[in-house]
């Protein structure tokens, strides 16, 4: 077998810049560049770095399976037969008999089986030579693959060996994400011939070189060993050496971030503590250890002449809000002003009350700016100041205070709920000369293998301690034929006195899916819970009236509330002890972790009913998990398992580069090891960390470009 590194440049010598466009490759022609722009692959790097989802071992396949397996075969045989009919709803059935060849004769047979698949019946015909992929099954006394990947063995190829060889056969064979239009075969073949043509290649290459004690071979050689690997060792040193680069390359960026943060002009926003000592002793509860050990540590940040920059993570009722104006009073303290932003305008009126209850006794001046609302508290005199002075020291908000609100001297940042918030966004509040002290908060469980990836930039402060007195929380997943007993359970806590909460997917019904909706069901609980009073709460309710809706529901003079997920963050109503979500099954589990930590914030016992029609093996370890553990870091880690590092690690959130091959929680060794190397260049180069440092542009530049060999 010819190897990969010794693939011959064209005659002509020529190679491809990664930007190139691939319309500029002739050989590509019009339709297979259309159809490879529709899948998103519009340069010579886009499709060099479209990497396998899988190899199948093609030098040697496996024998036609005499039972069933869990695992998939890959097998190759000759078309003895093909069958079609139709069966009950309109539906087809296309069979293909493949005999195994086995030297020049042929023995055992495998049926592979496609429903309503007839692009599939036009591709194959008696007498090809197919490659099978998947798992068989034994249906009576057949051995059956339904479904399986197919490929036709060019007979002109077949059996080629040395400088001939086929990508496609007597090797460990990539398998390729392919679409509509483009099958695997042709992306296999499109790239072995673009390897060739750019096989001159410097090693720095397409991803960027790592840095010296990191790369274990030619980054270029990497690149074609993921693609066409001697061996199975061959491929795994590849891959390492890929997700190092697109680690290194994540983690240059969070290292950047922290080193332009760290060098920005900044000013000290620490009052004497006066003024959080008053706050702290009007407090009907002591603060926890963690509260405590948290607050000192932001109270260093801000003492200091740099601009802080911390995360403040913590599990739902963990005690982050009392944290964050204990900080905004230190700056207030200072003479700064304080903003707080949160991702919707019920968490942001919940704040803006709540910190007017507290603070108006201390002389502290509070402002609401929201989409729809403008708010301040009366007149007084302010701490700090004269009654003459008008603005507000502390103004909550929802994104609405990116625009339009100017800051006479914000001295420090609070942004709630970080992760629904873009990193442009979050920039937008840090304009001016002198950049404020910042502090993010999130109650969504973050992996703490993921923290050095998302919060890289980020000193981190945890809080892992809950306030005493909170009442245990019991969850319990019922079936939807148990709706009627939830019922009656929840019925006996409202006519002792408690509250609950009914939470659906949807507002309104959907021919689109069978999930319940808040509106349509919204008459069945007021009957069922008379004499009770129901209110509903949803998105699309008006800001004054969910401001009334939520105020009689805090003064129990409504006991249920029928809502959305617009009660996930930020809602706390004591008395309430009791949720039932009905469709748990369509919500995801750190949704589901947050929308029971709206019970539980009481002194009584709560319970949390999870009404579900959870059919597959995803949606009962769900339930299973929330039934489990109250622990938000476990819910977290059990989450990453089934949804996968994707969605927390989305660019639009977090502004990083995207991830095509690592996996932060697989890989976690790697990606320290990039992180330390990141860190170290930064360490030993601190002009790195100016962005109009040209040397800088060209580091990241060189991750996006090929070079030609010297």
């Amino acid at each position: 077998m010819t190897s990969p590194a010794k693939i011959a440049a064209p005659p002509d010598g020529s190679a491809f810049f990664a930007g190139k466009p691939l319309g500029e490759i002739e050989w590509l022609g019009t339709a297979r560049v259309r159809a490879l722009e529709k899948f998103g692959i519009t340069t010579v790097l886009d499709l060099l770095t479209h990497l396998p989802h899988r190899h199948e071992d093609r030098r040697q396949f496996d024998s036609f399976p005499r039972d069933e397996s869990p695992k998939a075969v890959c097998v190759c045989g000759i078309v003895a037969k093909t069958n079609s009919r139709w069966f009950g709803g309109g539906r087809k059935m296309f069979d293909v008999v493949l005999q195994e060849e086995n030297g020049h004769a042929l023995s055992g047979t495998l049926i592979c089986r496609w429903f309503n698949a007839h692009y599939v019946q036009k591709k194959i015909a008696v007498g090809q030579k197919l490659i099978i992929y998947g798992k068989p099954k034994r249906v009576g006394k057949q051995i059956v693959i339904d479904h399986p990947e197919f490929e036709e063995v060019d007979p002109e190829a077949d059996g080629q060996q040395g400088e001939h060889q086929t990508p496609h056969l007597r090797r460990i064979t990539p398998i390729h994400p392919a679409t509509a239009g483009i099958s695997a075969r042709d992306l296999r073949g499109w790239i072995y011939r673009l390897l060739a043509e750019t096989s001159s290649l410097a090693a720095s290459v397409l991803l960027g070189p790592l840095p010296a004690g990191l790369a274990t071979m030619r980054h270029f050689d990497a690149l074609r060993a993921m693609h066409f690997p001697e061996s199975w060792e061959t491929l795994n040193a590849a891959k390492r050496e890929l997700i190092l680069g697109e680690f290194f390359e994540m983690q240059l960026v969070i290292a950047s971030r922290r080193a332009e943060a760290t060098a920005q002009p900044g000013q000290a926003h620490c009052g004497s503590g006066a003024l959080l000592t008053a706050f702290q002793g009007q407090l009907p509860f002591p603060l926890t250890g963690a509260q405590s050990r948290v607050i000192d540590e932001i109270r260093h940040d801000l003492a200091a002449s740099r601009p802080m920059n911390r995360m403040l993570h913590g599990d739902v009722g963990s005690g982050k809000t009392v944290v964050a104006l204990s900080a905004m009073l230190l700056a207030v303290e200072a003479g700064a002003q304080a903003a707080l932003m949160a991702p919707t305008q019920i968490l942001a009126e919940q704040h803006y009350l709540n910190f007017k209850r507290w603070l108006e006794p201390l002389g502290v001046r509070i402002a609401l700016r929201t989409g729809s609302r403008q708010e301040e508290s009366a007149p007084l005199p302010l701490f700090g100041g004269s009654s003459e002075d008008a603005a507000p020291q502390i103004i909550v908000g929802t994104h609405a205070l990116l625009y339009g609100e100017e800051f006479e001297r914000l001295g420090l940042a609070v942004i709630d709920e970080q992760h629904k918030f873009g990193v442009l966004q979050r920039a937008a509040l840090l304009r001016g000369a002198v950049a404020p002290d910042v502090l993010v908060m999130t109650a969504t469980p973050i992996p703490r293998t993921l923290t050095m990836t998302l919060y890289g930039d980020l000193d981190v402060s945890m809080l892992d301690e809950l306030p005493a007195g909170r009442g245990k929380i019991v969850t319990a997943a019922r079936d939807e034929s148990k709706l009627p007993d939830a019922v009656a359970f929840i019925k006996k806590h409202l006519d002792v006195g408690r509250q609950a909460y009914v939470v659906y997917p949807l507002i309104d019904e959907s021919a689109k899916t069978e999930a319940k909706a808040a509106a349509a069901e919204f008459e069945k609980w007021q009957k069922q819970f008379a004499p009770h009073r129901c209110e509903l709460l949803h998105g699309r309710v008006a800001p004054e009236e969910k401001d009334a809706i939520m105020e009689r529901f805090r003064r129990n003079e409504s006991q249920v509330l029928i809502a959305t997920t617009v009660i996930e963050v930020g809602i706390d109503v004591a008395n309430a002890n009791i949720m039932l979500i009905e469709n748990a099954e369509r919500f995801g589990l750190a949704q589901l972790h947050q929308l029971r930590g709206r019970i539980g914030r009481g002194s009584h016992k709560s319970y949390c009913i999870l009404i579900h029609a959870a059919d597959t093996p995803e949606g009962l370890e769900k339930m299973q998990t929330m039934e489990a553990t109250s622990n938000g870091f476990e819910i977290a880690e059990a989450d990453l398992r089934l949804r996968g590092p994707g969605d927390l690690l989305g660019t639009a959130q977090s502004g990083l580069p995207p991830l095509k091959i690592g996996d932060p929680i697989a890989d976690a060794d790697l990606m320290r090891l990039a992180r330390q190397a990141a860190t170290e260049l930064f360490a030993t180069d601190p002009e790195l960390a100016a962005p109009e440092n040209r040397r800088f542009r060209s580091l990241l530049a060189a991750r996006r470009q090929v070079t030609l060999a010297t």
